[in-house]
């Protein structure tokens, strides 16, 4: 089995796991746990330093979980989107990759859709206030 496939598989298992009620629960307890004994360790910097290294180390490791779970859902909706911009007959074909273009291609598109928003709302405006003073056409 590939390393690739192992991971994910793990990753996903221990996203899942992580963001279940059961993980945070655990999570409190062994912080609880941690802080009924301090008393007993005289709060002392070895007892500071375990909780310290746990959480620290339990970061690192989550950082990697969750960009892997969101790289594998970014994709998975960017294809999601390709589908229904290619089913659909008047939709502009030359979007369906539109997360690989650069920032400068990005850009000139972000401003032909945020123009296009602007003639909606303004037309739709012009309806709305017609329509409400019952000079609709």
């Amino acid at each position: 089995m590939k390393t690739r496939s192992v991971f994910n598989r793990f990753a996903k298992h221990a996203a899942r796991f992580a963001g279940r009620p059961t993980s945070f629960a655990l999570a409190s307890l062994v912080v609880a746990s941690w802080l009924l004994t301090g008393p007993l360790f005289g709060y002392s910097d070895s007892w500071q330093l375990v909780i310290n290294t746990g959480t620290t180390i339990v970061t690192f490791l989550m950082v990697f979980l969750i960009q892997n779970t969101q790289n594998r859902d970014t994709e998975a909706i960017q294809i999601k989107l390709d589908e229904l911009i290619r089913a659909t007959e008047a939709a502009n074909n030359a979007l369906l990759d539109l997360e690989e273009l650069d920032e400068r291609t990005l850009d000139r598109y972000r401003q032909r859709y945020e123009a296009l928003a602007r003639a909606t709302r303004h037309a739709s405006g012009h309806e709305i206030a017609e329509a409400d003073t019952g000079r609709a056409q």
